[in-house]
């Protein structure tokens, strides 16, 4: 039996390479919204991140998703990354 073929993505804070749905997807839209895709499925530039803090810290600090995403992200977005974050980590 043929094994179902898993898409693997890279996380812009740490690196490294893991299954789509472990990640949380950044997209930035056609119109130039930054927002959190939950699917993993809206049209426009994405880039992901693993859902540990650390991660986030490094990304921002290194500007990874600004760049991944070719945009200046505002703070809203990124208080509410933090807020998924916290989320998944109860």
């Amino acid at each position: 039996m043929r094994r179902k073929h898993i898409p693997m993505r890279t996380c812009v804070g740490c690196q490294t390479s893991r299954p789509k749905r472990e990640l949380i997807r950044i997209v930035r839209s056609p119109q130039g919204e930054v927002e959190i895709d939950r699917t993993g499925k809206k049209s426009g530039r994405g880039a992901y991140i693993c859902p540990q803090p650390s991660c986030l810290e490094q990304a921002c600090r290194q500007h990874q998703i600004e760049r991944a995403l070719r945009v200046k992200i505002s703070p809203a977005v990124i208080d509410q990354l933090k807020q998924v974050l916290n989320e998944q980590n109860l």
